[in-house]
């Protein structure tokens, strides 16, 4: 596919990256030369330099000819702006990033007018994978397929917990759980593991099924923890605003730290039921005053990574029981985690993962299975991706044990007419499943890419 990004900041050069390795041929705009020069040198795309908002600078990007015009800037108006005039000039399709509360709320109203195909909004998209895991503190990432049917989550193996030391094929007859390990994480090695694999104290390992069968394996663990009820916010910026809206409407207690007293009156009008904390998060005085050590759930989300890390290595030596940290950094977020921070989340990440979603269903929008779900796991070493059957093809009526998977692919999980189904051997597939495949590959598009 041929995409115009506009706008080589950190999602757009995120994007960049993603869809470039994905063999499209992409295109990016922005006014900074040297930014440019550096992107160039990291990844195989193509730069024009120019106000994207230009039409002859998008005629030189040859926007008329693209199918997918990705507008990411720093500011909302110009991203709907250069949209606009990328499909009046010919794109076929195009996405903006909208961040403004105001905008994003009424899109769906616009969304016709502009001409846009999609809006994306990653401050209320990150806000929405953090609440999902303080709803459910257990595990350290959860995503969702099938519309919330089907959760993958990732959780790390204590050093004396009672499956270490069991294969899978054991662990699933004993325990009688309908529940599939899809990949583990061992240092910095991963796998897709089969029947025979060995758990080991310390893996981090990603279980896809039901939110109940997962709730029952957390208690098998013993690493069930209750919803937060008291969530400790620390910044006040859009990511804040959205997750404190969610929490709230759950019932939850929220209390924002923020420096900001400009901010603050401003949140205090927009989150009434919340607690509003004129102060610096990262002196420690202003946390023990607040309580820190009463909290259920601690959130990072200043604009500093660094800062960040530091808040959630001081609420975790103060014993807060679940610990959110908002990382860019691609090497921070490495180091993170290898320090013990167990939730550690990126609004670039979350974007990257809707855009990359929709430019596979674009590409596979003739073939027999849609892709509507594409998540990174590992670092991005694994993909989870999830599968909407449209078709009778060769694959389809056939048990999977007759079929010929590539080597480390795996079908986690079958949906079909709201039951869940974690596949078996006799199991087949069918017309109208959703199918959720874990795969080493990178790129995938269709069902039958994971067959030999």
């Amino acid at each position: 596919m041929d995409i115009v990004i506009i706008g080589d900041g950190k999602v757009g050069h995120k994007l960049a990256m993603q869809l470039s390795e994905e063999k499209n041929s992409v295109t990016l705009i922005d006014q900074c030369e040297k930014k440019l020069a550096d992107t160039v040198n990291e990844m195989d795309v193509s730069c024009v330099a120019g106000d994207g908002g230009s039409a002859e600078v998008q005629k030189r990007a040859d926007v008329p000819g693209a199918d997918l015009v990705i507008a990411c800037t720093s500011t909302d108006e110009m991203n709907l702006f250069c949209c606009l005039l990328a499909r009046r000039l010919g794109a076929k399709q195009t996405i903006a990033r909208v961040r403004n509360p105001v905008y994003a709320d009424q899109m769906h109203l616009l969304k016709e007018d502009l001409k846009l195909s999609m809006a994306v909004n990653p401050e209320r998209a990150l806000a929405g994978e953090i609440s999902r895991v303080l709803l459910f503190p257990s595990a350290a990432k959860i995503e969702t397929f099938a519309k919330g049917r089907v959760e993958l989550v990732e959780v790390a193996l204590s050093d004396k917990s009672v499956i270490a030391g069991l294969p899978l094929s054991s662990l699933y007859t004993k325990y009688q759980i309908k529940m599939l390990i899809c990949a583990v994480q061992r240092g910095a090695r991963v796998f897709i593991p089969d029947g025979s694999f060995v758990l080991q104290p310390g893996d981090k390992i990603n279980i896809a099924a039901s939110h109940k069968e997962i709730e029952k394996f957390f208690r098998l663990i013993k690493s069930m923890r209750n919803r937060a009820r008291n969530v400790m916010i620390c910044g006040g910026g859009r990511v804040a605003y959205y997750l404190a809206r969610q929490l709230l409407g759950a019932g939850m207690q929220v209390k924002i730290v923020e420096q900001n007293e400009a901010r603050c009156l401003e949140l205090c009008e927009l989150l009434p039921k919340a607690t509003i904390i004129h102060g610096n998060a990262t002196e420690h005085e202003i946390l023990e005053e607040e309580e820190i050590e009463k909290a259920d759930a601690f959130v990072t989300l200043t604009g500093m990574d660094e800062e960040n890390i530091i808040m959630s290595m001081y609420a975790k030596m103060r014993g807060v029981p679940k610990i959110v940290t908002k990382v860019n950094d691609e090497g921070l977020e490495n180091m993170v985690e290898q320090l013990g921070m167990e939730s550690v989340v990126s609004a670039k990440n979350v974007t990257a993962n809707l855009i990359t979603s929709y430019v596979r269903a674009m590409k596979n929008s003739m073939g027999s299975a849609n892709v509507e779900t594409v998540y990174k796991l590992v670092g991005g070493k694994i993909e989870a991706l999830g599968f909407v059957i449209r078709e009778k093809t060769r694959y389809t009526g056939i048990p999977l044990k007759d079929l010929t998977l590539k080597e480390n692919h795996l079908v986690a999980c079958i949906v079909r007419k709201n039951h869940i189904i974690i596949p078996g051997g006799n199991d087949t597939l069918e017309v109208g499943d959703n199918v959720i495949v874990v795969s080493m590959a990178q790129g995938l598009e269709d069902l039958k890419d994971i067959l030999r």
